[in-house]
């Protein structure tokens, strides 16, 4: 069993902010497979940890003279708009407006932070989900990915809610949570609206540390009540749609990132149907949304498949 240390605050802070046992899951597979290239997760390959891949790719993009043109098409952030018609949605909440950023990755390019918050000047909402990876690397210091974080959480309205990424260390919960984003840790919010309710859920990492719990998650929802779950990755599509939700949004598949041309992505590490790996889909009552998301891993590229933050129309059937 991991051992706490008992002597560091941020530690202290999280013990009384979750479970030991999820505290203890979350640190000892941090310390033991956080720069894990083969096993441990949903998939057995990790293509973010083989640094010396990334090496190889960046280097071909350059003599194919493509690699600055990759780059500015990854700073190229798109403002998408999705539909969601849920059944049992309640009537005060028609119209209602959610922004999902995902796969923000802010410091795998100086740039990004700024980019992002350009469009975050264009856009209006109700309610701002994040949907996980803030830091590019997997290990190591989360600094940068904090201060850029924290420049754009001035530009974003509250309330702000978000979900942990297989990139994001359960060490970066305090310092997010000061800014005023509440991080949804296998647990759920009430959204209420004109003596209305419905349900917004959060699963921790369910890709990579697999330290999801919607059993835990949903203790307190009502059968009746409509709900939306957020989760880094699609690949817990199943467990969702049998457990009732209306509604998930999800990201981590960054939509393949570099696609052959109609978008056609080379891969999408996500145990998952190709067709929930990007944009809206619907599984058995469930509807959903895969973010292409608004950052790059691996390499700072995109082709034929941008980079988006996406606002989510509520509509009642």
């Amino acid at each position: 069993m991991t051992t706490l240390p008992p002597d560091n605050s941020l530690i202290r802070v999280l013990q009384q902010r979750i479970s030991s046992s999820h505290l203890r899951l979350r640190l000892g597979i941090e310390a033991d497979h956080e720069a894990q290239i083969f096993g441990q997760g949903r998939n057995s390959f990790h293509i973010e940890n083989w640094y010396s891949i990334h090496s190889v790719i960046r280097n071909t993009l350059r003599l194919l003279l493509l690699h600055q043109r990759g780059k500015r098409n990854a700073l190229n952030i798109q403002i998408s708009h999705n539909d969601l018609v849920i059944d049992r949605l309640p009537e005060p909440f028609d119209g209602y407006t959610i922004l999902q950023i995902s796969d923000l990755h802010l410091d795998a390019n100086p740039q990004m932070p700024q980019a992002l918050i350009e469009r975050l000047r264009r856009v209006d909402y109700n309610l701002c989900v994040l949907t996980g990876d803030f830091r590019a690397k997997t290990h190591g210091s989360f600094e940068a990915a904090l201060a850029g974080l924290r420049a754009i959480r001035h530009h974003l309205k509250k309330p702000v809610y978000g979900v942990l990424g297989n990139h994001d260390s359960i060490l970066m919960v305090p310092d997010m949570e000061q800014m005023g984003i509440r991080l949804l840790l296998n647990e759920s919010a009430v959204l209420r609206r004109e003596g209305a309710e419905i349900y917004l859920v959060g699963i921790d990492d369910p890709h990579y540390y697999r330290a999801d719990n919607i059993e835990k998650a949903v203790l307190n929802l009502p059968e009746t009540s409509s709900s939306i779950l957020l989760s880094h990755s699609p690949e817990v599509y199943r467990h969702a749609a049998h457990t009732g939700f209306d509604v998930m949004l999800c990201g981590h598949t960054h939509g393949g990132q570099i696609c052959l041309p109609g978008g056609i992505p080379l891969m999408c590490n996500a145990r998952c149907p190709r067709n929930l790996c990007s944009g809206p889909w619907k599984y058995y009552k469930m509807i959903g949304y895969t973010s292409r998301g608004s950052g790059v891993s691996v390499v700072d590229v995109r082709f034929n498949c941008p980079a988006e933050i996406t606002l989510h129309h509520l509509c009642r059937a």
